[in-house]
């Protein structure tokens, strides 16, 4: 039998591809935009993502050690996760619509809530793997939502 671990790094990577692949987008329009005086991370936001990806991962493993083969419904939740956060940036950049960004940055947390709630009774370990999603979503999602002040044109 396969290890599970090694397929929810697989599925997650296929989805990274996926997404980036499908959707595209002109990055270049984004980093020119203007930024908060205050967002001095900025360089660290790639490192902190990776972590946040590691943990989401480590709990979908967690939560199916907990509960082996009973909770594909879940799992499914982990990726429609990690669908719409890879999404933030292509689709803003491809529409360039920062309001565009802002509102899947929300929607990326709202999912996430989702899934913790039904994750809770089920794996605490699951849970709380969750909860560096729950802590950043909401900064990168207030970064853009302040960049559009920034760059009026750009909303």
């Amino acid at each position: 039998m396969i290890p599970v671990w090694p397929v929810i790094v697989l599925v997650a990577v296929a989805i990274g591809l996926g997404v980036n692949w499908l959707i595209g987008g002109d990055q270049r329009w984004f980093f020119r935009l203007k930024r908060p005086s205050w967002l001095v991370f900025e360089r660290l936001i790639p490192l902190i993502w990776t972590g946040i990806f590691i943990a989401a991962g480590w709990s979908a493993y967690a939560l199916w050690m907990a509960q082996p083969g009973r909770v594909w419904g879940l799992m499914v939740g982990y990726m429609l996760l990690e669908v719409v956060t890879l999404a933030y940036t292509p689709i803003m950049c491809r529409l360039r619509s920062l309001k565009v960004g802002t509102a899947i940055g929300a929607t990326g947390f709202f999912v996430c809530a989702g899934l913790a709630v039904l994750v809770w009774p089920l794996s605490r370990l699951a849970f709380w793997l969750l909860l560096p999603y729950l802590l950043w979503s909401p900064i990168g999602t207030f970064v853009t939502w302040q960049m559009m002040g920034l760059n009026p044109k750009d909303v």
